[in-house]
């Protein structure tokens, strides 16, 4: 399939030997095993580039290798098929994907997959904690065991413009002069995009009363975080106790009305430092 996304610029390894190529990857992409077929000597290529907190590779190993890994951890795979086939096997399912097909990998999965000779890949390694972000950031109900991509498997031609995205992903990796604020809005599109297009566990309606209290909260304390705020102050913003006013933030940010005004000074000083 021909899609614009890594170029030469981002040439890490060719034809080199499989076992350092999984090295390389341990490192940068994901935990994970190989094994290789018994007879050949499969020859691996990689391309591989950081963009904020995602990370790109296109990989071919050039023979039948199997991958595997009990689970990623902290971590999603978004893995676009390129050229040849790969088995996917996965809680009791089985699939060949072929080119313009794209798989997603959740944090608990376990990783069970066969690349055929002539099988090359596009993955990007997204952390759950970006998830988190955006749906702080969207006022939605974060799920309290992580964001679970329900359906795994898609086309990319039912996905309405991400293959464009893909290539301005790749496009900004590579850019001579990184800007690191221009990479995060870049990251952030693409977790926007996966929530929006995707079938997920997060829950996208009308917030719920205690919700829409937190998030009248956090507009306050987001427009005074130069002022030093306290807890009976915002108690008296949203009308309620202390204790009430404790339980609203444990409940929607599973943290204290402190720790929270802390991380979005942290937030912000973090943000002005980075923009270029």
């Amino acid at each position: 399939m021909q899609m614009h996304l890594l170029s030469e610029r981002s040439r890490v390894f060719v034809q080199a030997d499989p076992h350092a190529v999984s090295g390389y990857v341990n490192q940068h992409v994901g935990s994970h095993c190989i094994r290789l077929p018994r007879a050949g000597q499969p020859q691996a290529s990689l391309q591989h580039r950081a963009l904020a907190s995602l990370d790109l590779c296109s990989i071919s190993y050039g023979g039948s290798v199997r991958v595997t890994s009990p689970a990623l951890e902290s971590i999603y795979h978004l893995q676009v098929l390129l050229r040849g086939h790969c088995l996917w096997r996965g809680r009791g399912q089985e699939h060949y994907f072929t080119p313009g097909e794209l798989l997603l990998i959740n944090p608990d999965d376990p990783v069970d997959l066969t690349y055929s000779d002539d099988c090359e890949k596009f993955i990007i390694k997204i952390p759950t904690r970006l998830l988190e972000t955006a749906c702080q950031e969207q006022r939605w109900q974060y799920p309290g065991q992580g964001v679970r991509f329900l359906r795994q498997r898609y086309q990319l031609q039912e996905l309405e413009g991400f293959v464009p995205l893909l290539s301005l992903l790749c496009q900004e990796s590579e850019a001579l002069q990184a800007m690191p604020k221009v990479q995060e809005h870049y990251a952030h599109i693409l977790v926007g995009k996966l929530l929006g297009l995707m079938q997920t566990n997060v829950q996208r309606g009308t917030l719920s009363a205690s919700a829409a209290t937190f998030e009248c909260i956090a507009d306050y304390i987001e427009r005074n975080l130069k002022h030093d705020i306290g807890c009976e102050e915002l108690a008296q913003q949203a009308r309620m106790s202390l204790r009430s006013l404790y339980a609203l933030f444990e409940r929607n940010a599973r943290t204290t009305p402190k720790n929270y005004i802390r991380q979005q000074k942290l937030q912000r000083v973090h943000a002005c430092l980075s923009d270029p």
